[in-house]
């Protein structure tokens, strides 16, 4: 308690009301597969000019994405990716066509497995580049970000930005000097000739030897002119500022440009830095920079500007090793060192938010038992997680048997299964004259996921997410009728369905579950939205004291939280007390748990279950006749 040692008048603020919860996001997904580019944890090894090796460990964690755009600038288009659908690209498409918001995506590169045996030059390989620079020894390299045979459609072209105004010198003291300018600065220099009059074509690139960079004396800390003694011009010279554009592009649908970049790494736009290998201006940039030794300014920027500089990157690969089931579980980070970064669906598993999770790359799997390792590691990754839940692709071309054989392989109730898959356009094809449109067919988890997403936002996650219409597909690939749906719906298997005038719906919202109580996808993300709510708002009752007061505020707390929940119409009852009860006191507590630190709270719902089957009884009816 505060201590008063000094007569005085004390103003002490104080708290009269509970603790607010404030609900979780229940939309936000997370996705694990294959991809064309983008960034994935690694590590690089270089030989200095000294001989010594240096390490650059990139950790790259799973970006946050809230556009299909920004997919496409982090980790390429639509485009096959290791010689087959790009299930994860088209996934993220739909996700965002049907109403998602939120994503997270951890890029699956097998190359870079822990004990693969691969040693750091083959690694290296796996990296487009491009020499900047003539001979043996390049001043620098071109490096693609990311690994992968995508990196070979980076084009890069360098060129030079000559400022406009000019800075002359009269010949004659005081001769006038430069301002505005920085550490870093490059100055060209250019002869003035009779009429005091510059003659130098715009195109001309700057020469070496009439580049100067602006530096700080160390002895008075007055900037000044390298090799100079301060800012003055010589006579008869004029100064332009000389900057480097750089401009990167990969297909035709993505250019970047960056204006304005020093060849001097002590500039804070020195290209070195903003396109950097470590946290770069555009953390989505195509390219970094690698300079080999510390060339001067001058000589970087000459190196740069050679014709032979720009171009297209060449080299990189998407790897030789074979794409095993482990690699979509992912490595957990080291905690013993900070370089090595988790994998897989263990990246997504330090992001909180992610309440959806989904790996469309499952179905690339032929054999059932590495098929049912996959769906295994997702579910596994929800339950222990248990703030989650798993979208599970049926495997490719199943039919009616096969799915409900594929089915009877789990039991979870973090999972839901929807048969059978999705037919839309080929956003890759491009038609002949008189010809139909090609057709791609796709797993549905990433369609699913966006109607979540979708779902949540318009109603509430208490809503089951059936009823939806699937946007952006031509059909499914098999038309499942209504006695057919009788064998799959009783076994969890959520059906997709077209109805005529009514186009293509989601018709299930069953869990993987054989528990009934956990029957509805729609009552176990309440749970999960009420837990995960709960958890993380009520941490501040940790080692409080646990006596009346505490127990008093926490029940305030939830049930001020659970009273807008129940408004909303996700519990059942017309009265607070019907739809739910709190209890903390007493009765949930015995000496032994207050003696071992143990707050125990009781929290009871009612929970609202889909009407899955809609009955209207229907009789004759006579003038006459009596009621019962």
């Amino acid at each position: 308690m505060p201590e008063y040692l000094t007569p005085g008048v004390y103003v002490e603020e104080t708290s009269f009301r509970s603790k607010t919860i404030e609900g979780v996001s229940t939309s936000t997904c997370g996705m694990v597969g294959l991809t064309r580019y983008g960034p994935v944890p690694h590590t690089l090894t270089f030989t200095g000019t000294d001989g010594d090796e240096d390490i650059r460990p990139v950790l790259a964690p799973p970006p946050p994405l809230t556009s299909f755009a920004d997919f496409e600038r982090a980790f390429g288009g639509l485009e096959e990716v290791s010689g087959d659908t790009n299930y994860l690209a088209l996934a993220v498409r739909a996700f965002f066509a049907n109403g998602g918001r939120r994503l997270y995506i951890a890029r699956v590169f097998p190359w870079f497995r822990a004990g693969t045996g691969v040693d750091a030059d083959r690694i290296d390989e796996c990296f487009a580049r491009r020499d900047v620079g003539t001979g043996t020894a390049p001043v620098a390299q071109w490096r693609a970000r990311w690994p992968g045979r995508a990196g070979r459609e980076i084009k890069v072209d360098t060129d030079f930005q000559r400022g406009k105004n000019a800075l002359i010198s009269s010949g004659s003291p005081p001769v006038p000097s430069l301002t505005g300018v920085r550490v870093g600065t490059l100055v060209e220099l250019a002869p003035l000739d009779a009429d005091r009059a510059v003659r130098m074509p715009d195109d001309q690139p700057p020469l070496p030897g009439n580049l100067r960079v602006v530096v700080r004396d160390p002895a008075d800390g007055e900037l000044r002119l390298e090799g100079g003694s301060g800012l003055e011009l010589p006579a008869g010279q004029a100064a332009f500022p000389i900057r480097l554009a750089v401009t990167v592009s990969m297909g035709q649908r993505r250019v970047d440009v960056y204006n304005d970049l020093a060849a001097d790494p002590r500039s804070a736009r020195s290209i070195s830095k903003v396109l950097g290998l470590v946290d770069p201006a555009d953390e989505f940039s195509l390219v970094w920079l690698h300079v080999n030794g510390q060339p001067t300014p001058a000589r970087l920027m000459e190196a740069l500007l050679l014709p032979e500089s720009s171009g297209f990157l060449s080299g990189g690969s998407d790897g030789e090793t074979a794409l095993r089931p482990d690699d979509f579980r992912g490595e957990e980070a080291d905690p013993e060192n900070a370089s090595i970064a988790a994998t897989g669906l263990q990246a997504l598993a330090g992001i909180d938010d992610i309440a959806v999770v989904a790996m469309p790359d499952t179905v690339r799997w032929e054999t059932d038992s590495e098929s049912k390792q996959v769906v295994d590691a997702l579910i596994e990754h929800c339950e222990r997680l248990r703030y989650r839940i798993a979208i599970v692709d049926p495997p490719k071309e199943s039919s009616i048997s096969e799915v409900r054989e594929f089915r009877a392989r789990f039991d979870t109730k973090y999972g839901a299964l929807y048969y059978p898959w999705v037919k839309i356009l080929d956003p890759n094809a491009v038609p002949e004259p008189g010809t139909p449109t090609p057709v791609v067919t796709l797993p549905p988890s990433g369609f699913i996921a966006g109607i979540y997403a979708r779902s949540d936002t318009e109603r509430g996650v208490y809503k089951a997410p059936a009823n939806e219409v699937v946007l952006g597909i031509a059909e499914f690939e098999h038309k499942v009728n209504y006695d057919q749906q009788s064998l799959l719906n009783p076994e969890g298997i959520n059906a997709l369905r077209f109805f005529e005038g009514r186009s293509n719906r989601v018709w299930g919202a069953r869990t993987m579950s054989s528990d009934p109580e956990w029957k509805y996808v729609n009552v176990r993300r309440l749970f999960i939205y009420l837990e995960h709510s709960i958890e993380r708002a009520t941490q501040w009752a940790v080692f409080e004291p646990n006596n009346e007061r505490l127990w008093a505020s926490v029940r305030q707390s939830i049930e001020d939280f659970l009273l807008v929940v129940w408004r909303t119409g996700a519990l059942m009852g017309t009265r607070p007390e019907e739809a739910y009860f709190v209890r903390c006191d007493r009765t949930t507590m015995s000496q032994n748990d207050l003696d071992n630190g143990r707050m125990i709270c009781q929290i009871g719902v009612a929970p609202t279950y889909p009407a899955e089957f809609v009955i209207f009884r229907i009789g004759q009816w006579t003038a006459d006749a009596q009621r019962s």
